[in-house]
């Protein structure tokens, strides 16, 4: 891994600007740029980066489900086609920037080559106040950006791909992000505090209980829950756990079993179930992969 910052990304790539890194990652000439996002979006982004491949080789990606939304906004070649890896339905084919909201299965993706884009991962309520719309609306869907943001998204991206400075394109992406932020709705506190008791404790803490605390029934939780978040808590739980054990097999190492005891797995056999279901792959098939952001390259 290579690391570059300021104005000096290395032959191929374009400038970079102030107070960016870039980072060379992978062996096919991809770099990933990236810079702290304001503060006052740090509780809605959960991760921000650009992305530009100096060689144009296809590659297709699995994606596991991580309890976020996802931004990308194309400024080079798009995705060729996303589609559920376990439906026998055709592929979604993406003509340019795009919109993923949370999953609870796995997705795969192919890729042309020569990606330049900037990725953005929301929080599921962070997302519901930028796309001032109900999350369920996105639950297991692939979009264009500009079905959700409307014309304003085709005028953001040009406006972004006729600049090669990244600290420029950063610069024009969070005055956007903080204009929709200023006019989108407020989640219930009710469902705030439900999806942070959730998140704190990795998706292991019963429905019921996190009702009584908010104090709703089960099924006006379920109901107000699912339309900002998109899952509902159950399956929200379990993506959670989820994604918390995929992060203790692929970066800190941990053995299956220490995870399944960890995460409130019943047992392995439990453990091996999940990630069937929701990653389409086995906890050693992924803990040997190398995951980025949700992606594993195939």
């Amino acid at each position: 891994m290579t690391v570059l910052t300021s104005a000096g990304p290395g032959p191929g790539l374009r400038p970079a600007g102030r107070g960016i890194e870039v980072t060379r990652v992978g062996v096919a000439g991809r770099w990933r740029v990236t810079r702290p996002w304001p503060a006052h979006l740090r509780p809605i982004v959960h991760s921000y980066a650009g992305y530009w491949e100096g060689s144009v080789s296809p590659f297709r990606v699995r994606l596991v489900p991580t309890g976020r939304a996802v931004v990308v906004i194309s400024l080079g070649e798009p995705f060729a086609q996303i589609g559920r890896q376990a439906h026998a339905s055709p592929y979604h084919q993406v003509t340019g920037s795009l919109v993923a909201g949370l999953e609870n299965g796995p997705r795969l993706c192919d890729h042309p080559g020569g990606q330049e884009a900037i990725r953005l991962e929301l929080t599921p309520l962070g997302a519901y106040r930028l796309f001032a719309l109900p999350m369920s609306e996105l639950t297991d869907r692939v979009v264009e950006l500009g079905d959700v943001l409307g014309p304003e998204a085709a005028v953001l991206v040009e406006r972004l791909a006729a600049t090669g400075d990244w600290a420029t394109r950063f610069d024009l992406l969070d005055r956007a992000l903080t204009a929709r932020l200023a006019r989108g709705p407020l989640p219930a506190p009710e469902v705030s505090h439900a999806w942070h008791l959730l998140s704190r404790a990795g998706g292991a803490i019963p429905v019921a209980r996190i009702a009584a605390e908010v104090g709703w029934s089960q099924g006006y939780l379920t109901r107000r829950f699912t339309e900002q978040v998109g899952l509902t808590p159950k399956t929200s739980g379990r993506v959670l756990r989820f994604h918390r054990a995929v992060r203790l097999l692929t970066h800190e190492r941990a053995h299956p079993a220490e995870v399944s005891a960890a995460c409130g797995f019943y047992d392995q056999a439990h453990l091996n179930r999940e990630f069937r279901v929701l990653g389409g792959t086995t906890p050693g098939q992924l803990a040997a992969a190398r995951v980025t952001e949700g992606a594993v390259a195939l």
